[in-house]
């Protein structure tokens, strides 16, 4: 059963009576209020304020890397383990064919269900996820495989066990890996970006956002907490964070915006799906134009422009 939110209560309630029509065979009924539906999700989805963007981006029904992984690929294999500790579950790697182009998949999976959400660690990697991601990044150098990453994390993992075993120094590995490693690479942020645990993977000749997906350096919750010990907070700290696609698009710090659809991933999960491959197979022929010396050059004169101030 689908899942709505406050704001989408108008839209429920239209589909209902759609529903309802459509048992009477009241197809005159059906046609009028698909029309004051497209009326309603355009106005509903038109006005967003960043925190109902933040909802929509946590929303349970929206799509995981898995799903996309399984929407793009065909001819796909799952790549396990760092070859250090263990298997980290939510991080998924995947090779496989989009059509006749063979490409890697790193992903950031959050789970469904309680043992799900808890097999996956709520999305929140541990150092061996991130270094099993880094492991098959470099694989994916080695064969000249295109590679696209997924970002949908809350945040790096900060256990005890994680901090033990270092997860800033596998964050930071990363960050400079990724940086130049000398293979087609893509990020895309498809639901929430939570700090370092979204940069571990977010290093790419291009970084994408879905529409309604934001990008942090910490949760509005922890933003609200520490700023002001008050969880009511949590839409004004949204909405100062900047962490929209919009946002985050007018600062440069972002590349592109993809355009899911208008009501949202959750309810059209071909259509994110098909945006996405979309979007990622054009960038690798536009990046496959370049040379290895520029496409590494444009990587880090990108990386290096982020960060602006006034005075």
């Amino acid at each position: 059963m689908a899942t709505y939110l406050d704001f989408e209560q108008k839209i429920c309630q239209i589909q209902e009576e759609i529903i309802a029509a459509e048992i009477r065979y009241d197809h005159h009924a059906v046609n009028i209020l698909k029309i004051d539906l497209e009326k309603e999700v355009a106005k509903t989805y038109a006005n967003l304020s960043p925190y109902q963007e933040l909802q929509l981006a946590r929303h349970q029904d929206r799509p995981y890397a898995i799903d996309y992984i399984n929407f793009l690929l065909d001819k796909k294999y799952e790549l396990h383990g760092d070859r250090h500790f263990r298997d980290d579950l939510s991080i998924v790697c995947y090779i496989g064919y989009i059509g006749e182009e063979r490409v890697m998949i790193i992903g950031e999976q959050k789970g469904r269900g309680t043992k799900n959400k808890l097999k996956r660690n709520f999305g929140m990697p541990n150092p061996e996820g991130y270094r099993k991601a880094l492991r098959v990044a470099k694989m994916a150098e080695k064969f000249k495989i295109p590679l696209l990453m997924l970002i949908d994390t809350p945040g790096a993992y900060p256990g005890l066990g994680a901090e033990e075993r270092n997860q800033s120094e596998a964050i930071a590995r990363n960050l400079l890996e990724l940086s130049n490693l000398n293979t087609i690479t893509v990020s895309i942020v498809i639901g929430e970006g939570g700090s370092g645990g979204a940069l571990a993977i977010g290093v790419a000749d291009k970084l994408a956002m879905m529409r309604y997906s934001v990008f942090s350096v910490i949760s509005p919750e922890g933003c609200s907490a520490i700023l002001w010990n008050d969880p009511t907070k949590v839409e004004a700290a949204t909405k100062a964070l900047k962490i929209t696609s919009a946002d985050l698009k007018s600062l440069d710090l972002i590349d592109d915006i993809i355009p899911e659809p208008l009501i949202g991933a959750h309810r059209d999960k071909a259509g994110a799906g098909e945006a996405i491959k979309t979007y990622f197979m054009a960038q690798i022929g536009a990046l496959r134009k370049l040379s290895d010396e520029e496409r590494l050059e444009k990587r880090y004169n990108r990386l290096t422009a982020v960060g602006r101030y006034s005075e």
